[in-house]
């Protein structure tokens, strides 16, 4: 596999999905990873941190420039919980738990965060604003209650399947209600 094709498709994604989401300055967005599946086997079955390295090291760079924070999903041994800063983690009240991720028991993308982020948590629960599913790793769990699927023109990275989404804010009041259009 090649990496440097691995960061291109990643640095594309990432700037797309941005673009379409509507991130900004302070928002979260959560990323469920699949070292595995972007190599070409199966979940789980061949975790390696160079391909968690190669799609981190062109993603994180954006989001610092832009100030969006990265929840990185750790894999079902950890019960997907999430590393995050804990800037952020303190921000939206986010419980902190004891747990450090490894590539086999939290996945090589949270164990590759984990190292990278200047003071990071895990925690077991967010409402992120944005999410991207690198793998097929079910990150839905972790977006606000209304997810709004997102088309990129990127459906894969490596040999992993991508899907994306923002959030919105619920509708309410019914027939007789108005919305606010910036907020679709």
């Amino acid at each position: 596999m090649d990496f440097d094709i691995i960061k291109k498709q990643s640095l594309d994604v990432i700037n797309e999905l941005i673009e379409k989401s509507g991130l900004k300055k302070g928002d979260l967005l959560v990323i469920g990873c699949s070292s595995s599946e972007i190599m070409g086997s199966h979940i789980g079955q061949g975790s390696t941190l160079e391909a968690a390295e190669a799609v981190f090291s062109a993603i994180y760079p954006v989001l610092c420039e832009k100030g969006i924070f990265l929840a990185a999903q750790c894999c079902e041994h950890l019960n997907r919980a999430l590393i995050i800063e804990r800037e952020i983690a303190e921000k939206r009240g986010y419980e902190p738990v004891n747990v450090k991720p490894l590539p086999k028991a939290g996945g090589s993308f949270a164990t590759t965060a984990y190292s990278n982020f200047s003071n990071p948590v895990a925690v077991e629960h967010i409402k992120a604003d944005a999410g991207l599913d690198i793998g097929l790793t079910l990150i839905g769990m972790h977006l606000k209650d209304v997810a709004v699927p997102l088309r990129l023109s990127e459906n894969k990275i490596g040999k992993a399947i991508i899907t994306a989404a923002r959030t919105r804010p619920k509708f309410i009041g019914g027939s007789r209600a108005n919305y606010n259009e910036d907020l679709l």
